[in-house]
């Protein structure tokens, strides 16, 4: 199926640039060295790439044979090198660019899925891990709790929505450049939105109260 969509490899690559640059960061408050920052950033970066290309048999994974990707990566973690002592200051910068990795991973994440021939729940599925993955990567290495699985942050539902409505688009036969952009926008607003007013999933259910 023809996607019509140009823009998809520099949506990635956006991807790939912001979630390094996240990553990078989250090094960078850790006091990792030079190593650490590149390695947290290409695991940010592209870790959920990775993990997308192993489940829907894309190998070998682009995260470690497209030198485009690699280079990406390299040059989100080397700004945050030079240029951290201002971006660090801003303590809410690097959720901020989580969600914007978030939006672009799951979208992307989703349509390379379905153009490896998954099912549409197979490729929501995928664009969600894709989308989350390189978040819970860099979360695991920098020794922290994983965001999607804790304070009940609205992190994984606004991919699973982005990944569902580029789902419902391609079995439309209505993915375009614009419509792919217009679905990045909204699950990004609705991370930042969430971030905003402390919006959070539903907690254990503790039955009725008497």
């Amino acid at each position: 199926m023809d996607t019509d969509i140009p823009l998809e490899p520099i949506l990635e690559l956006v991807g790939v640039f912001v979630g390094a640059m996240s990553g990078a960061l989250a090094a960078v408050r850790k006091q990792f060295d030079v190593f650490g920052i590149m390695v947290l950033a290409w695991a940010a970066g592209l870790g959920g790439g990775i993990l997308r290309d192993v489940l829907i048999g894309a190998v070998p994974p682009v995260g470690i044979s497209n030198w485009r990707f690699i280079a990406t990566a390299v040059a989100g973690a080397t700004l945050i090198y030079f240029f951290h002592p201002r971006l660090e200051r801003a303590r809410r910068f690097i959720v901020v660019l989580d969600a914007g990795a978030l939006a672009l991973f799951s979208v992307v994440g989703t349509i390379k899925g379905l153009e490896y021939g998954t099912t549409l729940t197979a490729a929501v599925i995928v664009g969600v891990m894709t989308g989350v993955g390189g978040g819970v990567l860099r979360d695991l290495l920098s020794g922290e709790v994983p965001v999607v699985l804790h304070h009940r942050q609205l992190y994984a539902i606004p991919a699973l929505l982005g990944s569902t409505v580029t789902a419902i688009l391609w079995w439309q036969g209505a993915i375009t450049t614009v419509t792919s952009v217009l679905v990045v926008i909204a699950v990004f607003a609705l991370r930042v939105t969430a971030l905003r007013f402390q919006l959070k999933a539903p907690g254990p259910w503790r039955g009725t109260v008497r």
